[in-house]
């Protein structure tokens, strides 16, 4: 029985990974140290469906990370211990390095003492690659589109570490990277743009798609509530990825190791499932019957008018799509929501 350990593992899309291996013949193991809203609520659900192993611990500080390690020895690690909002790291620029930094330097430190054959699987981001302002941007009544990039960014764009959270999960993916060449460790970087879904608990700051589909349900219980606010004007444009294609491929990653690994690979919706904010107020004014009502704030600090990931490096490796369109997974969203 192989053993995977997640770090971050009670976090949005750590529980749901855990959910995703539950039956699959592993031993689970989740590390976390609680401290992100909504993580004892998904601790408490995966503990009432399946006996998923606990450890809290912090990956900022080495002994959590290598006293989990040498309990569970695992053969495979997600690391998804993160922070995770740009204004957060703005605001507090050393938890963030901290956490992200550190915290990923503390884990592959563990399975290079310890467990050099262990697989890791890193959540990176797009942030990796800057704001992007290097392009033309053509703006149509809804969205930002960049005609040079038809099918999206792929991984040969250079990388242009913006904002503290751009330079600490950047570092992040480096140190997976070079680990990889200089020690041969497993090591597997994933460029998410967004992800979404159920056990996702939103807020202002990170998660954009639970945060609007919050709103709207709001607005669809009180119609004559305040206007909400957006940062920009709306045309921004991110591909969405629903969490049950990100666990699909993460939980393949156990098996396609020795051909994944040593290599970065962004991954996301796709083109095809590409939103604005304007887009996505359309689609939950038309699901919802609503109007979203909202005024506008300053654009944030790099941000990206437009990211979509091309998914043609890790489709032709993992022999993996996404499934989901953003219509329906938009609606199970909506659905998560009002029963949650």
């Amino acid at each position: 029985m192989k053993t995977v350990l997640i770090s971050g593992g009670c976090g949005f899309l750590g529980s749901n990974i855990a959910y995703h291996l539950r039956d699959k013949g592993y031993r689970i193991c989740v590390m976390d140290n609680l401290s992100r809203v909504g993580s004892e609520k998904n601790l408490a659900w995966l503990q009432s469906i399946f006996p998923v192993e606990f450890f809290k611990g912090d990956v900022r500080i080495q002994n959590d990370v290598e006293s989990v390690f040498q309990q569970v020895m695992p053969d495979a690690v997600f690391h998804l211990a993160g922070q995770v909002a740009m204004t957060t790291s703005i605001a507090n620029p050393r938890l963030d390095f901290e956490i992200n930094a550190l915290g990923t330097l503390n884990m592959l430190e563990a399975i290079r003492k310890y467990n050099k054959d262990c697989t890791i699987v890193y959540s990176s981001t797009n942030k990796v690659y800057g704001d992007l302002e290097q392009y033309h941007f053509e703006e149509t009544t809804t969205r930002y589109q960049v005609p040079d990039m038809p099918r999206g960014f792929d991984e040969n764009e250079r990388l242009n570490f913006h904002s503290p959270y751009g330079c600490s999960k950047g570092s992040a993916d480096q140190y997976i990277l070079d680990f990889s060449r200089l020690f041969g460790i497993k090591g597997i970087v994933f460029r998410h743009s967004t992800i979404y879904g159920g056990r996702q608990f939103a807020t202002y700051d990170q998660g954009w798609i639970g945060w609007f589909c919050q709103q709207a349900l709001e607005i669809k219980a009180n119609p004559g509530r305040e206007a909400f606010t957006i940062s920009g004007n709306g045309k921004q444009v991110r591909d969405v990825l629903h969490v049950d294609d990100a666990v699909r491929l993460y939980a393949s990653c156990i098996e396609l190791a020795d051909t994944l690994k040593g290599q970065a690979y962004n991954v996301g919706g796709s083109m095809e499932n590409s939103l604005s904010l304007l887009e996505l107020f359309h689609m939950l004014e038309s699901f919802l019957g609503i109007k979203m009502n909202y005024t506008q704030l300053p654009p944030r600090e790099s941000d990206q008018k437009v990211f979509v990931a091309n998914i043609d490096k890790i489709s032709k490796m993992a022999g993996w799509k996404p499934q989901v369109s953003k219509e329906a997974g938009v609606t199970k969203m909506l659905e998560w929501l009002q029963a949650s």
